[in-house]
């Protein structure tokens, strides 16, 4: 296959468009303390003693990822925290895109200031795409089994994608353009991450992704047009809960990116954060 100059360039800024969604996206301020969300003097009841931490998707940011689920999550009496990680050479409105391995330190120090903050010995997470599957990383290698007692990923992955068949052109461009390897890990090294095999995504997978501790919900839609297959996210693993959202809701259209904005997802959420919690079906037919 020979690919021009031209042609990587156009590649590239494909790439960088795709990652600037979330900026081009409403914007949305960083919550005031007034909706329960990042207030860092709210302190956990003893319902919900556990503050729940939300991590967003690749090329998304912590306010546009959460502007729907975390008000809604803080109103049943959550202390709800969010971050933006992983930033790089798009700007501060654009993470996820460094190594899923330096994220995971980044989530860790996270944790221990939510923890610190709130006087709570664990934290709930909750995450959104490559927000299931780094968390996924630090509960297994960074020491957070021990910190966290309930994990949640929605539009989940945990095996890699094959972004609907082009990871093969992915990988022969990576392969027959010069420098081009080079330049998606300084811009996204996320991105070769997840194109498999790859050694983080082995390391993920190496005896079981799940670890003892934590319980695991992970939430998957049979319409999702990123994380292909759509399997990639189920778990399969004992002590862990899958759930397609078609098989909870036979009217819930949704594909990745609307996941974000799903209320049946919330109730997901809810449910796996606290049993009692009873969801409900509601139509939703935005399949992005």
């Amino acid at each position: 296959m020979r690919v021009t100059n031209g042609g990587a360039k156009r590649i590239l800024a494909v790439l960088a468009a795709a990652l600037t969604f979330g900026a081009i996206a409403p914007a949305v301020a960083e919550a005031a303390p007034s909706s329960g969300w990042n207030d860092w003097g709210c302190r956990p009841s003893a319902a919900h003693p556990e503050p729940v931490v939300l991590v967003h998707g690749l090329g998304a940011n912590d306010s546009v990822n959460w502007f729907f689920h975390a008000p809604k999550i803080a109103a049943q009496g959550y202390c709800v925290f969010s971050l933006t990680y992983g930033t790089g050479i798009l700007g501060p409105s654009v993470g996820g895109l460094t190594s899923m391995r330096d994220s995971a330190a980044q989530l860790s120090r996270f944790v221990d200031k939510v923890r610190m903050s709130t006087d709570a010995a664990k934290v709930d997470i909750v995450g959104h795409s490559e927000g299931s599957t780094m968390p996924a990383y630090y509960l297994k290698y960074g020491g957070g089994a021990a910190k966290v007692a309930h994990f949640v990923g929605f539009g989940a992955n945990y095996r890699g994608t094959t972004l609907g068949g082009l990871d093969t052109l992915a990988k022969a461009l990576l392969t027959t353009v010069p420098g081009l390897a080079t330049v998606l890990r300084t811009a996204c090294g996320a991105c070769s991450e997840y194109l498999a095999p790859s050694p983080f995504l082995d390391d993920l997978a190496r005896g079981g992704v799940h670890v003892a501790g934590p319980t695991y919900t992970s939430i998957v839609s049979r319409y999702d047009e990123v994380v292909t297959p759509y399997t990639s996210g189920i778990l399969d693993e004992p002590g862990t809960t899958d759930i397609v959202l078609q098989d909870f809701c036979a009217s819930d259209a949704s594909g990745h990116l609307s996941q974000a904005i799903d209320p049946n997802v919330t109730g997901l959420i809810l449910h796996a954060l606290d049993a009692s919690y009873a969801p409900t079906c509601t139509p939703f037919t935005l399949p992005l």
